[in-house]
């Protein structure tokens, strides 16, 4: 009887283990830390340098979530705000863009306008980023090319920021949606001064 007991107890663990890490992946910790230009990894500066000329108010971050790192470089060029990103690899992941709901195709908008509201009887979009994955062109200086000439392309997504009611009061999320409006991901999103042990 006891070994019973025991496999029952063990098998319950195991399903809060499983059950506790699937419920972490769906929530986002991330602090977001503002470096020297001299810290920022030399080969991904490289790369991006051709494209800054014109650029104002550059600074340069490196991020932690509970998953990776990176490096992100944020500017103004055109009247436009520009975040450009690279992983621990130094390789290029993608550049965003921020923009507003008029920016987007309308018909995508309202695809996105349907997918909120099936979530959240109150909402408020809180910021909304173009952004051209490194991985949907065929090099970084096409990636690039595209994303300085804001281009609307079938390889773009949204990520946006939204702030939803639930029954525990205001969250915030991350969502992000394909370019014809459909959702790809979704996950909580902790104030960036959450108090979590990232290393």
């Amino acid at each position: 009887m006891r070994f019973f007991d025991t496999m029952r107890f063990k098998v319950l663990i195991l399903l809060f283990i499983t059950l506790g890490a699937a419920a972490h992946s769906q929530v986002k910790y991330e602090r977001e830390f503002r470096i020297l230009r001299e810290q920022f990894p030399q080969a991904s500066l490289e790369s991006v340098q051709p494209y800054l000329e014109g650029a104002r108010k550059l600074r340069f971050y490196k991020e932690i979530d509970s998953s990776r790192r990176s490096y992100e470089i944020k500017f103004k060029k055109d009247r436009l705000h520009y975040s450009v990103e690279f992983n621990e690899q130094e390789e290029l992941e993608d550049v965003e863009v921020i923009i507003k709901p008029v920016d987007i195709p309308e018909e995508s908008w309202t695809t996105i306008t349907k997918d909120l509201e099936s979530k959240w009887s109150k909402y408020k979009v809180r910021k909304i980023q173009q952004q051209y994955p490194r991985e949907a062109f065929t090099s970084d200086s096409e990636t690039f090319q595209k994303a300085f000439q804001n281009l609307i392309l079938p390889e773009i997504r949204y990520e946006m920021v939204v702030r939803g009611k639930t029954e525990d009061g205001y969250r915030d999320y991350e969502l992000l949606y394909g370019a014809t409006g459909e959702l790809l991901l979704m996950r909580e999103s902790l104030p960036p001064n959450y108090d979590h042990v990232l290393y």
